[in-house]
């Protein structure tokens, strides 16, 4: 009998085998909505938000938001980045097999709709460059993804937010990832998402490095650190023979 977390992973892997092809099966999509809707009720829940709370902060409705939670509608890409910094998890807890939660918050964000629109225009502009890039026109891109030219022109200008699996059909299409599309850059989400990979990657340092760090005395040993690993190789090299003719 598989646990609920088991049989969520098999589902994710089961549905990540059916992207080659850029058009997604409605019944699995149906079915991702849902475990997507589960997580974004079970996030928000956690961080201890109301309904009404995250709608105000994304600047839609909280029977848009209800929607996405129980998985009748599709949140695209932009509102789920900002839910996640909201929420204070990474973006991957909703996208990928085994999410975990974020360890360290990074400065707020005042205007969530303001930033929806920016990354809105951001992502448009950039699936405009890729479709351009790879030679294919917005008839043949809707062609491909089941929807019509004019629902591409809308996307492109950013006019009209993106289904989140709608633009994985069209990353994959395009011979992209998701992440092309994400804010992995710069602004406060981005910032917040190189927080947390920072976090975990000193997660993963030995028990001894990681006391080492946190002590306060050893500062001025990391920045000295630090500032030598800056340092061109022949300079380092000329430092070590200065300092080998002292010792000597």
């Amino acid at each position: 009998m598989l646990s609920c977390r088991e049989g969520r992973n098999w589902l994710w892997r089961v549905f990540s085998t059916r992207r080659g092809g850029a058009m997604i099966n409605e019944e699995a999509r149906a079915i991702r909505r849902k475990i997507m809707g589960v997580l974004l009720r079970q996030a928000r829940l956690e961080a201890g938000k109301s309904l009404k709370e995250c709608a105000a902060f994304l600047g839609i409705s909280s029977s848009t938001l209800s929607a996405y939670e129980h998985g009748r509608r599709e949140i695209s890409l932009p509102e789920l980045e900002l839910l996640a910094y909201l929420l204070k998890v990474p973006l991957e807890h909703f996208l990928d097999a085994e999410p975990e939660s974020l360890a360290r918050p990074s400065e707020a964000i005042s205007s969530g709709a303001d930033l929806l629109l920016v990354r809105q225009r951001i992502i448009g502009a950039l699936l405009r460059q890729a479709r351009q890039d790879a030679g294919i026109s917005q008839k043949e891109l809707a062609q491909a993804i089941g929807c019509s030219p004019g629902r591409i022109a809308q996307y492109e200008y950013g006019q009209r937010p993106i289904p989140i699996l709608e633009l994985e059909a069209i990353a994959n299409f395009l011979g992209l990832s998701l992440s092309y599309f994400q804010d992995e850059e710069a602004g406060p989400v981005a910032e917040q998402l190189r927080l947390y990979r920072e976090w975990r990657q000193f997660q993963q340092l030995p028990p001894e490095v990681r006391a080492f760090v946190l002590d306060p005395l050893n500062r001025h040993y990391i920045e000295v650190a630090r500032q030598l690993s800056e340092m061109p190789a022949g300079a380092l090299r000329d430092l070590a023979a200065g300092l080998l003719e002292i010792t000597l």
